[in-house]
């Protein structure tokens, strides 16, 4: 496998007991790309981003940056550099903000010079954060709050992000906010894999993409030709 490969997934399967979500879907992403998977709700995004992040049961193969993840639980694929930021935020609300951080870098035991700089860099990324450090995140907004999600995310020294449904319920100078840091989270090496509903926003932001429809991928392509895609457009962004 190409060394410019950070996800390589082939024949991925996710069933809750006969049901089947995931049927066998196959795609790649490239390092430092933005990767998004658009599709209704129930299309089987948010099963393949947990079966990925090893918080379910999978079928097939499943590689990060050349390593094979068959087995691994969840806190093994942290280790790997794959963070997961969750549907919903599921920041700690009791803790503050900065015990929010500083639980992201859980892994990085021993580092506690280099988690103090990167709490710092992460208030660099959100100033929002920096003014609220002290603040219990449960009493943030709900912009706020994600982006805490994807601050403690990145605390774990992250190589690549899964990002489930990030402009969800957000305000829509909010998601803007939230994407212009997401771009500049990329372009500082981290690669995205992003689900959303909203089509014409993630495509929009996406190198490349593909369509999830009833478990199975159904189109792929740049972001920029799926955004001119016929039936893209008809079924996805309502032109």
């Amino acid at each position: 496998m190409s060394s410019g490969i950070a996800l390589a997934v082939e024949n991925l399967t996710v069933a809750y007991g006969d049901i089947q979500a995931v049927k066998g879907i196959l795609f790649e992403v490239r390092e430092g790309e933005i990767f998004t998977l658009v599709g209704a709700n129930g299309a089987g995004k948010t099963s393949t981003l947990r079966a990925l992040s090893g918080m379910l049961r999978r079928g097939g193969e499943v590689r990060l940056f050349g390593r094979d993840l068959r087995g691994l639980p969840a806190e093994a694929i942290v280790s790997a550099g794959l963070a997961h930021v969750p549907e919903g935020r599921r920041i700690f609300g009791p803790l503050t903000v900065s015990e929010n951080l500083r639980l992201g870098a859980w892994i990085r035991r021993g580092q506690r010079a280099a988690v103090a700089a990167d709490i710092e860099r992460m208030f660099a990324l959100f100033p929002r954060l920096r003014e609220r450090r002290e603040q219990l995140a449960g009493t943030l907004s709900g912009g706020e709050q994600q982006m805490l999600a994807v601050a403690r995310a990145l605390m774990s020294d992250a190589r690549m992000l899964v990002l489930d449904e990030p402009s969800m319920g957000l305000a829509p100078r909010l998601v803007k906010e939230l994407y212009a840091v997401l771009r500049e989270i990329n372009r500082a090496g981290v690669t995205l894999l992003l689900v959303e509903q909203n089509a014409h926003l993630a495509l929009r932001l996406a190198d490349r993409a593909a369509v999830l429809e009833t478990g199975r991928i159904t189109a792929t392509g740049t972001g920029a030709s799926l955004l001119q895609d016929p039936r893209v457009r008809e079924a996805y962004l309502g032109t």
